[in-house]
């Protein structure tokens, strides 16, 4: 058994690597150690040597038109909530309080994942055009700490998602 084989079993699978199992999209599991800032667990991935630029964060938004949407962008940059707004067919768009996040997109903060977003909720996706040149992309698997690099088309194209600008 080979040494990325015997990761898994020792990781075991969440909801959204069974959901990307079941589609045939292959991925590579990681698992990140996180740190508590306040009531919030977060990565904590400076030490690892995975490039940031690479992880990406999955935010659950809220369009005056739409109703409650999904931004993936690299953790290292900012949302344009304007470019977003634009790019999703509203006039403007806000966070979802915390408070409402769990109960919104069915998981926690640090957890959102726009593959268990997309399966549970329909949301619309909306993923940084710089994950389209990257190729590879890492995003939540649905759980604290877990994360899945996948191919960024392949994504798109398991969460009915649109690539555009939404980095400031």
């Amino acid at each position: 058994m080979s040494k990325k084989s015997k990761q898994k079993d020792q990781l075991g699978k969440t909801l959204v690597e069974k959901i990307l199992d079941k589609a045939n999209v292959s991925y590579q599991q990681y698992e990140f150690p996180t740190v508590v800032e306040g009531d919030v667990q977060q990565l904590q991935v400076d030490h690892l040597g995975v490039d940031e630029h690479h992880i990406y964060k999955t935010l659950a938004l809220i369009g005056n038109k739409t109703g409650p949407l999904v931004g993936v962008l690299p953790i290292d940059e900012h949302l344009s909530y304007k470019k977003l707004a634009k790019l999703s067919g509203n006039k403007k768009v806000g966070m979802i309080p915390l408070k409402d996040l769990e109960r919104t997109t069915g998981y926690q903060h640090g957890a959102n994942t726009p593959v268990g977003i997309w399966e549970t909720k329909k949301f619309p996706i909306f993923i940084d055009e710089i994950a389209k040149q990257q190729g590879q992309m890492l995003v939540s698997s649905g759980k604290i700490g877990r994360s899945i690099e996948i191919d960024a088309n392949d994504l798109r194209k398991l969460v009915h998602g649109t690539f555009g600008e939404i980095t400031e």
